[in-house]
């Protein structure tokens, strides 16, 4: 039995909220100059240009890469060897982020009810989600996740003899109606299977694949690429101004469903697409 204490977690988490927050993905910054290089329309160019800035600046000053820092979702793999000591788990993670967001200066986006819309003043709690796996080690993904993207994301519950093209159909309408409000080039994380709930966890895990990833299935990673082409000729391009770079890449995670079933969910994301890992 290993054992790993609460503080060690506390401050592991606050440190990968800094790191994701100021240093953009290493696929997604390279996703970016790709497509740089591929656009032919001078603005989207400027604009992609200006990205790529964006994101050195922020790595260099050690500042935040948007002001929409995000809520703090946290992906944790658990082994079954692994005893946590000092305290409670999820109460170490939220911890974590309310001193990785002070520390690194993050904007507070939490407030403590939905409906009353009482600000916090803690910067958690954050969103946690933990897989029980084999094994000594404790891994953490911390996923801060902007609004103006979430907020453009859908689910649909199709019937299970629904036709591929439909979906595809329905994966381009969410991303046209995003437009330029989900701050893009985007990448759209799509999650197929289990039941609505694990639909939409499928799509945000589905974000956290590196997007330079080929996908083991192979009909799978042939949807992923039909889908990309399709998205970006919907001419929606950076920031919404035209373009064929309106997406940077497509994932797709699935889960086994019911027979009666066919949930699709997509999680769309800016172009800021942030996070950040460590295995204890």
């Amino acid at each position: 039995m290993r054992k790993i204490h609460v503080r060690d977690i506390t401050e592991t988490v606050a440190k990968l909220c800094i790191k994701a927050n100021v240093d953009l993905r290493p696929d997604v910054y390279r996703a970016l100059g790709r497509s740089l290089k591929r656009e032919k329309n001078s603005r989207a160019r400027r604009i992609l240009g200006a990205l790529l800035d964006n994101a050195d600046c922020a790595r260099k000053l050690k500042i935040a890469i948007c002001q929409d820092t995000g809520l703090a979702y946290v992906f944790v793999e658990l082994g079954q060897e692994v005893r946590v000591l000092g305290g409670g788990l999820v109460k170490a993670i939220n911890k974590g982020i309310e001193q990785g967001y002070k520390r690194g200066r993050l904007r507070n986006s939490v407030i403590r009810h939905p409906l009353k819309r009482v600000s916090g003043s803690k910067f958690s709690p954050g969103v946690v989600h933990i897989d029980v796996v084999k094994g000594r080690h404790l891994g953490l993904s911390v996923f801060p996740k902007g609004f103006g993207s979430e907020n453009k994301s859908a689910v649909k519950m199709f019937r299970p003899t629904e036709k591929i093209k439909t979906i595809c159909d329905f994966v381009l309408s969410v991303v046209e109606q995003a437009g330029p409000d989900a701050c893009p080039p985007f990448v759209v994380g799509i999650g197929i299977g289990g039941g609505l709930d694990q639909a939409a966890l499928l799509a945000k895990k589905a974000l956290l694949y590196r997007i330079d990833r080929k996908n083991p299935d192979q009909a799978l990673a042939k949807l992923e690429d039909n889908l990309l082409k399709s998205i970006n000729r919907l001419n929606i391009g950076p920031m919404g101004l035209g373009g064929g770079s309106t997406c940077l890449g497509v994932n797709i995670k699935t889960h086994p469903t019911h027979i009666a079933g066919l949930p699709v969910a997509v999680n769309i994301s800016c172009h800021a697409l942030r996070s950040a890992s460590k295995r204890l």
